[in-house]
């Protein structure tokens, strides 16, 4: 059996975590309201603030992201420029 999974836009995620810090109903209320799992609901919490902007977490967490990536780059440029330069050092003996 497999499980459909949805796909919500961020736009739709930033008003679902407005109305759950607006609402007088608890997170599951709004939960059910809108159609989404309750455990999806306070995962959009940690990433958006009341307002609708980006939670520090959620910065950080994508800054972290594109520092290991890059890290994982400049590694294989410099595993690469070794390999080279050990080459190049061969063809001089």
């Amino acid at each position: 059996m497999s499980v459909i999974r949805s796909k919500y836009d961020e736009e739709f995620k930033k008003n679902a975590v407005k109305l759950s810090y607006a609402s007088p109903k608890s997170i599951k209320q709004v939960a059910d309201d809108l159609g989404v799992n309750e455990n999806s609901l306070y995962i959009w919490r940690k990433k958006y603030t009341a307002e609708g902007d980006k939670s520090r977490t959620a910065t950080l967490e994508e800054e972290m992201k594109a520092l290991r990536l890059e890290n994982a780059e400049l590694k294989i440029e410099r595993d690469m420029l070794k390999k080279a330069t050990a080459y190049f050092a061969n063809l001089h003996k």
